[in-house]
């Protein structure tokens, strides 16, 4: 499976399985990025989302087609279990990675990393 590694802008990192919308969705709790490649090494983040079901979440995802609209080619995942994780690093990646489909959480401006 490929990987790829995003910034949360305070100095970590977090690793993310590169999924296609239409993969089969295991019911696992975690973080989600509709994502589109702008050169051979770099991805640009449209959206960051949470879920708490993988397998109800993506498959019906109510931005993924506004998403595609817009570029996005695939689904970055990461199972992080506990909630209040995934608020905090929800709230970090959408700050620093400042995805153009997100209103809230937005700070700093930086929308690509390598893989």
């Amino acid at each position: 499976m490929n990987t790829c590694t995003w910034p949360m802008g305070n100095g970590q990192t977090l690793n993310f399985t590169i999924c296609s919308s239409g993969d089969e969705w295991n019911k696992v709790a975690g973080l989600y990025i509709f994502a589109h490649k702008t050169d051979a090494t770099h991805w640009n983040a449209l959206y960051v989302g949470q879920t708490d079901d993988f397998s109800s979440r993506i498959p019906s995802h109510e931005k993924w087609d506004s998403a595609v609209r817009n570029g996005a080619t695939h689904v970055h995942a990461v199972v992080v279990p506990e909630q209040s994780v995934r608020d905090e690093w929800e709230k970090r990646l959408i700050a620093h990675l400042q995805p153009s489909m997100n209103d809230h959480h937005k700070g700093l401006r930086y929308t690509q990393m390598s893989v």
